[in-house]
């Protein structure tokens, strides 16, 4: 009887272990005796493996320099480094909507982890101009002062510019409501530098409002090393590349602070002993910034869609971090304290805030001329305000009153409801289409609402909502008189 013996398969050759020779905070360089690790493989240190490193350089033909990604607790010489290989990967699939991730694609919500999903690597090259769509279409948000007058372009990027309490959160989660009405869209939060508070005020919002189950949120928080700041924007957009390639799906990516990933990489540049350039910043900032915005594109399958956060340092908008984040977008929205404290929500300073895609070209010469009326007509308020503070509105002429009623019923009409804020003030929020907000500019414009109170356009959807308030107010003052008097009485 003949026993055939079973031979195993030859096991994969386990890559050659490297040795630490030095720790500086959150570099580290590692010595092999030979075979380097590729520029940005990951290795792994420290108990339980639980350090991760990404290699940035290699010196010369044994030691390789990295970044580690979490803190570096616990690390010393000659402590052993091992490597598979790999760069570092995130978990894609329908499976991670609704869920919240940190850098390493592990889950931070506290629900059930995640297993078998397909990884990718973060480090994607940005589609090829051929894949691209040249197509200038535009993005509906549902709110009337964008769209009206700050048309965002469909796979573009949108720069929201405000301070802190200004309502920028509101107005992102409230274009996520509406992008999930509209379209069959997913959206993706990234907070790069974000303080844990905000993020869990955020994820509590979003589930409130009840959207997080197409959402998928991301966080590198100001409390982590620079390298895992510096990596979450990279793994946002592995996750928002799957949906727009494979599902075919609008993505929508939110990115709170654009100005955090670069003073992350400013960071990691002086940790690496790299020479400064212009104001401290690195050598390599315009390379860096543009691998992460070049990968927001419009392509043949679908679109990444991204409205970003910039903090302008000092307010100087000649600083080379807000210079070359400037030269990405193609919308610019302001959101004004002044109008925030006048109750004027979304506060965006209407005339500060500009779009490339505002052309006639695009958005058709009606559209084009309506937002340019818009924009004159408030132009010539904001000159007559100070005449108006000194000497009262009395002293105008017949022609710039009615200018000045015209301007003010617009700033009225161009605030709107959210359907995110509804249980703080009790109005039920109002999605907005492109040709009701318009038709309402234009009516105004043409002066046809002048008998109608400047109270009737505040917080209201459609023009033909003027009329109803308006007769509301009325039968309500009446009442509110007769009841003054039986209290007098």
């Amino acid at each position: 009887m003949n026993h055939q013996t079973h031979i195993p398969a030859a096991a994969p050759a386990p890559r050659p272990a490297g040795r630490i020779i030095s720790v500086r905070g959150s570099v580290v360089d590692v010595w092999f005796e030979h075979d380097l690790p590729a520029i940005f493989s990951v290795l792994y240190a420290g108990a339980g493996q639980q350090v991760v490193i990404e290699v940035l350089t290699q010196l010369d033909e044994h030691r390789v320099r990295g970044i580690a990604l979490n803190p570096t607790q616990g690390l010393t010489r000659g402590l052993r480094v091992d490597t598979e290989g790999k760069q570092l990967e995130v978990p894609v699939g329908n499976e991670i909507l609704g869920r919240m991730f940190d850098v390493f694609g592990n889950t931070i919500d506290h629900g059930p982890p995640l297993t078998g999903l397909a990884q990718r690597t973060i480090h994607r090259l940005p589609p090829p101009l051929l894949h691209r769509s040249t197509r200038s279409e535009i993005f509906r948000t549902g709110i009337k002062a964008i769209d009206v007058l700050i048309p965002l372009e469909r796979g573009g990027k949108a720069g929201l510019f405000g301070g802190a309490g200004v309502g920028k959160t509101v107005l992102l989660t409230e274009i996520i409501h509406n992008m999930a009405g509209h379209t069959n869209g997913v959206s993706l939060f990234c907070g790069i530098g974000e303080r844990c508070r905000e993020g869990l005020e955020l994820y509590h919002e979003m589930k409130e409002a009840g959207v997080l189950q197409n959402m998928v949120m991301l966080f590198g928080q100001m409390n982590e090393p620079p390298g895992a700041r510096f990596r979450v924007g990279h793994a946002a957009l592995t996750m928002a590349e799957y949906f727009r390639d494979d599902e075919q799906r609008d993505v929508l990516l939110l990115i709170d602070n654009i100005f955090r990933f670069i003073q992350a990489g400013m960071e990691v540049s002086g940790l690496l002993g790299m020479m400064p350039s212009r104001l401290g910043y690195q050598p390599t900032l315009a390379t860096e910034l543009a691998k992460l915005e070049e990968r927001i594109a419009n392509t043949e399958a679908g679109a990444i869609t991204s409205i970003q956060a910039v903090y302008v340092p000092a307010d100087d908008l000649t600083d080379p971090a807000a210079v070359h984040a400037f030269s990405h977008l193609s919308a610019t929205i302001v959101l004004s304290r002044k109008r925030a404290s006048e109750g004027l929500f979304p506060a965006i300073d209407l005339l500060q805030s500009n779009s490339k895609m505002a052309t006639a070209d695009i958005i058709g010469p009606r559209h084009y001329a309506v937002a340019q009326e818009i924009k004159r007509v408030l132009a010539q308020y904001e000159e007559l305000q100070d005449i108006i503070a000194m000497l009262g509105l009395e002293q105008l002429s017949t022609a710039d009153r009615n200018l000045v009623g015209r301007a003010r019923r617009l700033e009225r009409f161009l605030t709107q409801p959210f359907f995110t804020t509804e249980q703080f003030s009790g109005l039920p929020g109002k999605d907005v289409g492109l040709e009701d907000a318009l038709s309402g500019c234009e009516r105004i414009l043409a002066g046809e609402f002048n008998d109608l109170p400047e109270s009737a356009f505040y917080m209201i959807g459609t023009i033909e909502e003027a009329r109803q308030k308006a007769g509301k107010e009325k039968k309500a003052q009446p009442e509110k008189i007769e009841n003054a008097v039986v209290a007098d009485g």
